[in-house]
């Protein structure tokens, strides 16, 4: 979950803004520490700027400008091992000073190493598991290994999971690196190249890159890739690919904050992600894969899974065909009962989501055929899958997932439609319009809204069908930006418990989506609710017009194939509005990360 960034430039120009620039546009994954290391173009001697606190803070407090380099390395990171402090903040030095260390992942055996490195005489200095890496491979070279064989005997030697870039005073003039698990990608330009952990931030040096993958190893030089794997050279020339994204496309273009951007950007993403549908004739392939199928598995993490659960509403009401969802990091319950003749849809953004990319591996073991889908070509879950589905989101860069989750429920609705042969593939294009008329019509509304809810501690969130799937994604929208406790359930069983928290004030959304055979029992439970002096808020398609609540919107669509680009983005701006209000950044919400690449 940290971000990584390095950069080696064959020039006399200091890289060290593009540097922060290029470790700025990773932000969004989530951090509580920020540093950098770099060789000193005076001294040639390694410098190690970090400490606690956002990338500004930490190049303003250590005056990071007034130093020139043509090499450094830079990180964010996302505490696991050790608590948020400058000892345990990235990078790490080995004993000597001349080897420092960036690293995303978890080293399963670092404590082993640790005492045996400390037994030679090796001295540590932070609580982090990454510092083993520094001292290893001080250890390695000190027995007479190059820094390339060191890097691969290190491989054999450290367990989990870590992308790594190496900063040498040996090698002045390379960037190494070694990748497993952890995502690492590879920016060439003619007299700059880069390795980072994501997208953003290479898309200001070149839009060409490379995705490493799991075991290679190697180095950078300007203009130059050097990969290996398990000691032999890898040919990389047909492997490069170039983006579609731009630096304008990760830019919040005079928007406030990022989220709110990505929430105003879904009518676009959604037209395009139907647009690619439309010319890949791989979801065909996937239909056909599912339709003779035994069983039907489908899971993600967090607003993927939520996905994965409208999947499953579709292919019971549209495909007649019984789809088994699971959070993904609860794999292990599921795994055992599937085998060969069954395929498992794995949903990621990133497509490098941990948890998802653990249940796919363990599921293929079994025989399992894989789906994926993914907003990112080529990233970890797309290539160890059978086949590969994407969405046209852009890059997103806020935490709270908004415009992925939209695309994603589209390009499953068009996977539905070709397993049930229904033939609504086609209505699609009227999702964008949706969404784009929602926005314009209601924000109003939203702010009004989200004035009277601001200061609540809690609010439930309900529905039915679709509705509640639906309930699921906006009470998480809501807790991770604005901290308000959201608890969503099925509004059925509110009576079975939960109604015992409502009191004078208390909040209460419902979701309300077709059939019509719906109508009455939300009607009821909001009858309920508000007998007990619950604040009554309904969102809901047309055949929800004469229910009373104390704030009704109406959306104008009445099918259950539309009512998601209707009614999410309003849960999307409510979610925003209250976070905002009560004085939070929506674009970094605490504790949390934007891709979750640890277990």
């Amino acid at each position: 979950m940290c971000g990584i960034v390095g950069l080696v430039s064959d020039g006399n120009e200091n890289i060290l803004p593009l540097l922060v620039r290029c470790l700025k546009r990773l932000e969004y994954r989530g951090y509580d520490s920020a540093g950098f290391a770099f060789i000193d173009s005076s001294t040639r001697r390694i410098i190690v700027i970090k400490d606690k606190g956002k990338i500004d803070d930490v190049v303003a407090r250590y005056k990071l400008t007034s130093y020139s380099a043509r090499i450094g390395i830079a990180h964010t990171r996302w505490a696991t091992h050790g608590s948020p402090s400058k000892l345990n903040a990235h990078p790490h030095l080995d004993c000597t000073s001349s080897i420092a260390i960036v690293h995303n992942g978890i080293i399963n055996n670092y404590l082993e190493l640790r005492r045996e490195l400390q037994a030679k005489g090796h001295r540590f200095i932070s609580d982090t598991d990454t510092e083993v890496i520094a001292h290893l491979l001080e250890e390695l070279i000190g027995d007479g290994m190059s820094i390339l064989a060191a890097v691969r005997k290190a491989m054999n030697i450290l367990k989990g999971s870590y992308a790594v870039v190496i900063l040498t005073t040996n090698s002045p003039g390379r960037l190494y690196f070694m990748k497993r698990v952890s995502p690492l990608i590879i920016g060439l330009s003619p007299h700059v190249s880069i390795v980072a952990s994501d997208i953003p931030s290479i898309l200001e040096i070149t839009r060409r890159i490379l995705v490493l993958h799991d075991g290679e190893y190697g180095y950078i030089e300007p203009g130059r890739i050097h990969v290996e794997k398990d000691g032999e050279l890898v040919n990389t020339t047909t492997r490069f690919r170039t983006v579609t994204w731009s630096v304008s496309d990760i830019e919040k273009a005079g928007y406030p904050h990022y989220m709110l951007k990505e929430i105003m950007e879904q009518p676009r993403a959604l037209y395009e992600t139907y647009l690619g549908i439309l010319s890949d004739p791989v979801i065909e392939k996937a239909a056909e894969l599912l339709r003779s199928s035994r069983h039907v598995y489908v899971t993600g993490a967090g607003t993927s899974f939520h996905a994965g659960l409208a999947f499953q509403y579709y292919m019971y009401s549209y495909a007649s065909k019984p789809v088994l969802p699971f959070i993904a990091s609860e794999y292990y319950v599921f795994e055992h009962a599937a085998g060969e003749g069954d395929a498992l849809i794995a949903i990621s953004q990133s497509g490098e989501t941990i948890d998802t990319l653990t249940a796919l591996r363990a599921f293929r073991k079994r025989g399992v055929k894989v789906v994926a889908v993914s907003n990112v070509i080529d990233s970890a879950i797309p290539r160890e899958s059978d086949i590969s589905l994407y969405t046209r989101a852009g890059p997103e860069i806020g935490v709270a997932a908004t415009k992925t989750y939209l695309t994603q429920v589209l390009l499953l609705q068009c996977l539905v439609s070709r397993v049930s042969g229904e033939g609504f593939e086609k209505e699609r294009d009227k999702a964008h319009r949706v969404t784009a008329r929602t926005l314009a019509r209601f924000q109003v509304f939203i702010d009004k809204l989200s004035r009277k809810l601001y200061r609540k501690s809690n609010i439930y969130v309900l529905g039915r069908g679709l509705g509640a799937y639906m309930a699921y994604e906006g009470a998480l929208k809501i807790k991770e930006v604005s901290y308000i406790h959201a608890e969503a359930y099925p509004a059925g069983e509110s009576k079975h418990g939960p109604i015992a928290l409502v009191e004078p004030g208390f909040p209460v959304i419902f979701i309300g989506t077709p059939p019509d055979s719906l109508v009455d029992k939300i009607a009821a439970n909001i009858e309920e609710m508000g007998a007990r002096g619950a604040l009554t808020i309904l969102i809901g398609t047309r055949q929800y017009g004469d229910i009373d609540a104390d704030y009704k919107i109406i959306v104008d669509v009445d099918d259950d194939l539309l009512a998601p680009y209707a009614i999410m983005p309003l849960l999307q701006l409510l979610a925003y509005r209250l976070a905002v209000l009560r004085g939070y950044d929506p674009d970094k919400p605490r504790n949390l990360a934007k891709t979750v690449t640890v277990e």
